[in-house]
């Protein structure tokens, strides 16, 4: 390995010379005169191929959706997970942090559940009290991805603020988006002082917590539905207690 100490720098194949980044580094090293692969180092190749293509497309269709910064190494903790089974069991994701330093489970101590009717499920539970925040921002990110054609069929979201260390009611939501292609569904939440969001890791996490593959969800025509408006519907609502006044409620918005 070579260092490379001149003004101009550089990472990628200059003729036979190849300039790379290491620990901050700016290196240099020549290419093999021959490449010998072997069937299993082929195979490799190909797993490796198929998994991040697929891991690109998962990341990118909730880019545009999360409020918050992924870790440095995102991409290859989501690839080396998919690599496995070369990106066709996506349900070994689940679980799988966009921000490694903090997880759901810190905000929700009972984990949301998918059931097989498209129907996200948060149960009731007591909030932890959050020294310094008073409101969490529970975002749900649906998305329906076709991996046989690379496209995003549809994503929805929807936001729901609750008070920390207060017993929560539980709610439920609607994320069956309408299409071919596997559903993956990511928890987004951000501790929160009065509406400002924390710039903290710590307190900010978005996890895929359900995959579910084509077919998999129950065979309900979406006739027998409830129907889904193209604008703004309310389907995702805090179940009220006998005390309640109010229902707190969450939008949720198809693109």
């Amino acid at each position: 390995m070579a260092k490379q100490i001149s003004i101009i720098t550089f990472t990628g194949r200059l003729g036979n010379l190849i300039g790379y980044r290491r620990n901050g580094q700016h290196c240099l090293r020549s290419m093999p005169a021959i490449v010998r692969q072997t069937a299993a180092t082929r195979k490799a190749a190909q797993r490796f191929g198929m998994a991040s293509k697929r891991g690109a497309l998962i990341r990118h269709a909730f880019y545009g959706q999360m409020d918050l910064s992924c870790d440095t190494g995102h991409i290859n903790r989501l690839t080396s997970a998919l690599i496995p089974s070369a990106g066709h069991d996506t349900q070994n994701i689940t679980g799988f942090r966009f921000n490694r330093h903090t997880g759901t489970n810190r905000f929700l101590p009972l984990a949301p559940r998918l059931s097989r009717d498209g129907i996200l499920h948060i149960p009731p539970q007591t909030l932890p009290l959050l020294e310094g925040f008073n409101t969490l921002e529970i975002k749900v990110i649906a998305a329906r991805i076709n991996f046989a054609t690379h496209q995003v069929v549809g994503t929805e979201t929807a936001v729901l603020m609750v008070n920390t260390g207060e017993s929560f009611k539980g709610a439920a939501c609607d994320v069956d988006i309408p299409g071919k292609g596997t559903l993956v569904v990511t928890l987004q939440i951000r501790a929160m002082h009065d509406s400002t969001p924390s710039c903290n890791r710590k307190y900010l996490a978005a996890d895929i917590i359900a995959v579910l593959p084509p077919q998999s969800i129950s065979q309900i025509p979406h006739t027998q539905r409830s129907p889904k408006q193209p604008e703004l519907v309310l389907l995702l609502k805090e179940i009220l207690s006998p005390a309640s006044a109010q229902p707190s409620t969450l939008l949720i918005q198809r693109e």
